[in-house]
């Protein structure tokens, strides 16, 4: 599948097999392996592969659907939105550290990595909200991975960090078993 390049956005291999994507949002590099090769002509990036070999097929995907999430971030950006659910549960942002109380005898401190731009929003009677946005799709990701394992939702209360919209599956209580 071709990726089709929008404007501003300009893609280069090096000599080193190292793929850049500059965009307006950013620059982001990828390692790639010598046995793809990568085309670029008018506004549109295509990869081949040597053969047909299960190894190649996968490496073939692997770095089509990596460019591709590069290029739509650089160009448009990602974005995740997680809510913190829990009576007395706060967050708030100071820059790229995030303060968090959840639950626990202490503070929790994130430091997110300076790619990622946080906001947090609290409002009263509402949950407090995490929205993260970022160019590269793999860092956002890892992040909001980590945050969410902090305080994972549990499944009787539903209290926790969950992206927004997730559903948790919620078990009945004691009075079930009888």
């Amino acid at each position: 599948m071709p990726i089709h390049l929008p404007k501003g956005v300009e893609v280069k291999v090096s000599d080193d097999n190292v793929l850049t994507v500059k965009g307006p949002l950013g620059e982001l590099k990828q390692q790639i392996n010598p046995a793809i090769t990568v085309k670029q002509e008018d506004g549109v990036l295509t990869f081949e592969r040597p053969s047909d070999s299960k190894q190649d097929k996968a490496l073939h995907g692997l770095y089509r659907a990596l460019t591709a999430n590069m290029v739509k971030g650089v160009s448009e950006g990602f974005k995740t939105v997680q809510e913190v659910i829990g009576v007395g549960y706060k967050v708030q942002a100071n820059g790229q550290v995030m303060e968090m109380d959840l639950g626990y005898s202490h503070k929790i401190y994130f430091e997110l990595p300076p790619e990622i731009k946080v906001e947090t929003v609290t409002e009263k009677g509402k949950n407090p909200i995490i929205t993260m946005t970022s160019a590269d799709k793999q860092i956002l990701g890892q992040a909001a991975a980590k945050i969410r394992s902090l305080r994972k939702p549990e499944p009787y209360k539903g209290k926790g960090i969950r992206f927004k919209g997730e559903e948790i599956r919620k078990k009945a209580g004691k009075a079930a078993a009888k």
